[in-house]
Formats: structure tokens, sequence, C-alpha cells
């Protein structure tokens, strides 16, 4: 096993010691590149971060950086619409897209020889992207019909909004991606052109190719299609707003198209990257994280308290929360699930957690790390997020330090600072009574 691992690291992007090789550098406008090569298969994947999420919003404008997900396939000044993802199928490539509360991320997966085509595509979409009447139409459409989809009309599909709204009273992370239609259905035209001047410019984001390609020819083809995009002349919205501390439990009772109620726990967390989110991390593993988790094992395995036990972590650029998730068994009272739920973690405020519980999460995270960047899709994606959040794309190789850092006693000292009564919102997910 060991010969093969070292084969692996070799020839696919990461040294003898396990780190992922790399070269960035910065062009005039402002614009981040990353490259980092792999030569184990004839791809690359070429993709660009841009630095805004829902968190930017005017809170009487949510929804813009998710409808910028869509909005940016509609067509360019040199790409007809409906055209974009059809060059990239053509030549054998695959595409999408995703938003967050912080980033907007674009990539396209595409045959090596097929370098010059992504970054073609994601020049046009950074300078000549089309924000006019038809797609901002069309879109609107889309965007309502995926909030009726994913949330209105989805069992359990407005526990996010519901928890985010009566979690955070200040902070932008209040309202979730998909934003108000409301908002989305009644912005003007110049609204969107507006949002798109200020944040989809080469100083708010990074480029990143990973795979089979040449350092040089890349640089050549870098410059070739993006020196010439002009540095945007707006200033960039950045968040201030810290959130208060929570002195007391937040609780409440919501009523929708469901058959099984829920109780939903969320706990505040610290933003992802800081010295605590790593232990608050395990912690959440430990607690929520599969059927070998405590909850799971307890709660549906051993009382059969539960018939599911799921975990929404958020680790965001901001403090974010954890969300605890249970569908009690049949006959079982919200209470005595929620009971059981909470001596659950007050056990790990109490307790030091076994060697045998420790190893095992260490071996987790390792696992998960690995994996994580173990193709160049998730590569270019992890490297894009450091540089993102930390201005450090090296940060990707000092995770796994990071969390092996970690001692027993940090995940009982954040049980105790995080995982308690004041610092959380309850929710009773409750069938509408006819």
């Amino acid at each position: 096993m060991l010969s093969l691992l070292v084969i692996f690291v070799l020839t696919s992007g990461f040294s003898q010691t396990g780190k992922i090789e790399f070269e960035e550098y910065d062009l005039d406008n402002g614009l981040h590149v990353i490259l980092q090569q792999d030569q184990t298969t004839p791809n690359i994947v070429v993709s660009v971060m841009y630095h805004v999420g829902s968190k930017n919003e005017n809170p009487e404008m949510t929804g813009f950086a998710h409808f910028f997900e869509h909005l940016m396939f509609e067509g360019t000044d040199n790409i007809p619409r409906h055209q974009y993802d059809k060059y990239v199928s053509r030549a054998g490539g695959v595409l999408n897209a995703n938003t967050s509360s912080d980033r907007t991320y674009y990539y396209e997966k595409l045959p090596s020889n097929q370098l010059a085509l992504g970054l073609w595509l994601e020049s046009e979409r950074m300078m000549h992207a089309k924000v006019e009447a038809i797609g901002i139409k069309t879109q609107k459409g889309v965007v309502i019909q995926e909030k009726k989809q994913s949330y209105d009309n989805r069992p359990y599909g407005r526990i996010l909004p519901e928890t985010m709204k009566r979690a955070y009273v200040k902070h932008p992370y209040r309202w979730i991606t998909i934003g108000d239609e409301k908002h989305i259905e009644n912005a003007k035209d110049e609204d969107f052109l507006n949002f798109y001047k200020e944040f989809y410019v080469p100083n708010n984001a990074v480029l990143t190719i990973c795979g089979d390609f040449k350092s040089e020819e890349a640089k050549k083809l870098v410059n070739d299609y993006f020196t010439e995009i002009p540095k945007g002349t707006k200033e960039i919205y950045r968040p201030s707003i810290v959130e208060p501390v929570k002195t007391a439990e937040v609780r409440d009772t919501v009523y929708d198209n469901i058959q099984l109620p829920a109780v939903i726990q969320a706990y505040h967390i610290p933003a992802v990257g800081t010295s605590d989110f790593y232990a608050v991390d395990m912690l959440s593993k430990l607690m929520t994280d599969g059927k070998s988790s405590r909850l799971y094992k307890t709660l549906v395995d051993e009382k059969q308290l539960a018939l599911q036990m799921m975990a929404f972590p958020m680790p965001n650029e901001d403090p974010g929360l954890t969300l605890a998730f249970g569908i009690p068994n049949m006959g079982v009272d919200l209470k005595v699930l929620e009971k059981e739920m909470d001596t659950q973690f007050a056990t790990v405020r109490e307790e030091l957690i076994s060697d045998s519980e420790f190893q095992k999460l260490r071996n987790k995270i390792e696992n998960e790390l690995v994996s994580s960047n173990a193709t160049i899709e998730m590569r270019a994606s992890n490297l894009a997020t450091a540089y993102t959040y930390y201005k450090d794309a090296g940060r990707v190789n000092e995770e796994l330090e990071k969390y092996f850092s970690v001692t027993k006693e940090d995940i009982r000292d954040v049980a105790q600072k995080y995982f308690v009564s004041k610092n959380r919102v309850v929710l009773y997910y409750m069938p509408k009574q006819n």
C-alpha cells in the first residue's frame, strides 16, 4: 500500500511529503492566479471564485449572488444566449457553479487540449457578461421557481431559512442564499448591473487551473485572456457586522406541510479557520457525523427514540452554525428526544472523550482531508477557497496539522463554550394542523 501511495503522490500534484504543490501570482488588475499541475489524467479544471456571497447583499435586495450564479450562463457579448454550456459539452467537458453565503464559484472540466477554451469562457464571463433585460427576466422566473421547489414546497425545506432568521438578528447570515423572491422580482435591471460591476471584477476573484498543462503555456493564455480586463472601480462591500454574543436560548415552533415532526438544535460556532473551529468541527463529527456518531448510535440504534439523526454544519467565513436535526420514532414526544440530545451534549461538556473515539476522529479527518484533495476538481476548489477566505492558498497544506493539534481537552472546552443552551436556537418543526 505504501508503494502505491508514493506513486500516487508523485504523479498527482503532491510532493513526497503529501503537500499540494502549486504556483501563484497576481496580474496587474488584481486577479490572483493559481496553477496546480497534475499529469495523472489528460484533463484540466479551469475555475474562478468570486469573493461575493449572500452576506455581501443589501438587506432589501437579497438573493443577488445566487441570481448571478444563473445569469452568468446567459451569454456574453461574444457568446450567444444559451450557448455558453454548449461550448463545453461539444469539447467533451462539463461545467457547473455554486453559491454560498461567502463566495460564488464557477468551473469547467475539460480535456487538457482545451485550456484556451476554458480561459476564454471565464474571461468572457468576467468582462462581457450579458446583464440585460431578456436574460434578467428569464432568470427571475428560474430562481423564483427554484425557491418554491427547494424550500417552499419541499418537506423540511424551510428548516434552514426558519433557523437562520432566528439565529441572527444583525449579521447578513440571517437570510439564505436563495434570498427573498420579492426582492428578485422587484429588482430593476440597473440594480443587477451595479451588482455585477462591483463584485465580478478581477480584483475580487481568483483564477485556478488544475490538471495536465504546461506552466508557460498556461501563463501566456492567462495573460492573453485576462490582462486587458480592467480592475473594478467600485468599492467592494465587505460587511463588518458582528453578531451580538448570545445570552439566552431562542425557542420556537414552526408548522409546515410535513407528516413527521422534528427537533432542530442550532449552535453558534466560530468562523472557519479560527483556532476554536478545528476543535468544534471535531466535536460536531463526534456527535452528529454518520451512523457511528454519538447521537445516531444512542438515539436511533440503542434507545430507538429517533428514526433519523442528521447534521448540517456551516463552516462560514464569519461565525456560523452547526445544526443537529432529529425525527422522533413513532409515539416518541419531541421533548423526550430533545432531552436525550441534551444529555449527550452534557456528557461531552463534563467528560473527556475516550482514547479510541479520539483516535477514530483523527483517522476520519485525515481520510477526509486526503480524499478532499484527491481530484483536480476538489483541489481547484480547495485552493481557491483557501485564498478567498485567508488570502493564503497554502492553508490547504496546513489543515491536517491544525486538526491534529487539537487535544481531548480542547474538545471538552469548546463543548463547554459553544454547545450550551444560551448559545442555540431550538425549533420544534410540526405538521400543520387542519
